[in-house]
This record gives C-alpha cells, sequence and structure tokens, in this order.
C-alpha cells in the first residue's frame, strides 16, 4: 500500500510539473527579392508615378508573422505591412530608391529577429540612376565615442550605386549643423576617413557619393560626441 501510494505521489509530482522552457526566439529572415544594390524591373504598372512590387524572403524557424519595412530614401516614408505568408506586394514609385527588411515575430516570445537591410531602385523613367546614399557604419548617429591617442577618430561608411559607376565621396565635418565644411574629397574605393577631435564636443557629418554622370545622393546628417 505504500509502495503504490509513492508511485501515485511521484506521478503527480513529477508528471504534472509542466514545461518550463521559455519560448524559442524567431530566427531572421533571409531575404529573396528585390535584390541588395540593384534595380527592380518587374514591378507592375500601375500608373505614370508607381508600380506595384512584390517582396520575398525565405521562411525562418520559430515565426508566426514577418512584419515588412519599406522606405523611400527620397522622402524617409515608411510602408509596414504584417503576413503570416512569404511575400507581400507593396506600390512604390517608379525611379526611387528604397530600403527593405523583415522582422520575424512570434506572439509566445518577446524577442524579435530582423533581416539584412537591402536597398534598391524601383525601374522607373531614368536610364542613369544616383547612387545609393552612402551608408553610415561608424560612429551611428547619437554614438558617444573616445578619440585615440593622436586626438583622432576614424569615420566610416559604405557606397553602392546601381550603374556600378560610382565616382567617389565629399565628406563634410564640423561642430555646426548643419556642416557644411568639406574636409576631404575620396575615391569610391576609400571609406573611412580619420578626423581631429576634441573631447566634451559634439560634430556633425555628411556625405555626399558622387558618379560618373554626375548624379550625387546625400547620406543625412550624422552626429556623435566626443568623450
Amino acid at each position: 500500500m505504500n509502495r503504490l501510494l509513492f508511485v501515485i505521489y511521484s506521478v503527480f509530482l513529477f508528471g504534472c510539473g509542466g514545461n518550463d522552457d521559455p519560448p524559442a526566439k524567431p530566427d531572421r529572415a533571409l531575404l529573396v527579392y528585390p535584390q541588395k544594390d540593384s534595380e527592380c524591373n518587374t514591378g507592375v504598372n500601375i500608373d505614370d508615378i508607381s508600380s506595384r512590387v512584390e517582396f520575398k524572403w525565405q521562411a525562418s524557424n520559430n515565426t508566426e508573422i514577418y512584419e515588412i519595412r519599406v522606405t523611400n530614401l527620397n522622402t524617409s516614408v515608411t510602408q509596414t505591412i504584417s503576413t503570416a505568408l512569404l511575400s507581400a506586394k507593396l506600390p512604390l514609385d517608379k525611379g526611387a530608391p528604397y530600403s527593405w527588411f523583415v522582422t520575424s515575430k512570434n506572439s509566445q516570445a518577446p524577442e524579435t529577429a530582423t533581416s539584412e537591410v537591402w536597398r534598391f531602385y524601383n525601374s522607373g523613367f531614368v536610364t542613369t540612376y544616383p547612387p545609393f546614399p552612402a551608408e553610415i557604419i561608424s560612429p551611428k548617429s547619437g554614438a558617444s565615442v573616445f578619440k585615440d591617442i593622436n586626438n583622432e577618430f576614424t569615420m566610416e561608411w559604405s557606397g553602392a550605386d546601381v550603374d556600378e559607376d560610382l565616382l567617389g565621396f565629399e565628406i563634410y565635418f564640423s561642430t555646426e549643423n548643419p556642416p557644411n565644411t568639406l574636409v576631404a574629397s575620396l575615391a569610391w574605393d576609400v571609406v573611412t576617413y580619420k578626423v581631429s577631435v576634441l573631447s566634451n564636443r559634439v560634430y556633425y557629418w555628411r556625405v555626399i557619393s558622387k558618379d560618373k554622370g554626375g548624379n550625387t545622393s546625400d547620406s543625412g546628417i550624422y552626429e556623435f560626441k566626443v568623450l
């Protein structure tokens, strides 16, 4: 009898405890189309100024919903759509540059996972495209940084051009906003620049990308503080 009670007690104690493992967080989705740094020419015509583009990505583990965010790099207007599918269609301006990424979500997990950010041009009326706005790598806007022993700091960015005719970069840097002081004109394959800085100062900078056709694009203004 005692043995039977022990077995029943053990089943109750260990068999009804439930699973305390935390829910698995989603993995990052892998983007498929529109491709990175490309011209998207598969949009379905809507009217003279816009077309409907289908975005595609691969499935990610532990994901219920995908949130896609597409931003017009000229106007900074962002479109957001949520779906359980692996594709979504959105109306886009013709001839405009865009960035896009996908966030994987699961209602059982507080964490989310974000894909890479890809940029592309939506095909339009133009025969030559400006460079993509330079992507600022370091320092990010609002960052606090330390200078080196020579009282210098190295800024870094990346550039791309769908026409593959990127010519170079102009770097504007100042303690004033907007930064109107041109401190360097660099070739297309130079994506770092070292500036002299002082502690407890806020600096502003921007990168102008230029191509061989005379087209330009502006990264926008970024700021950082030197500690």
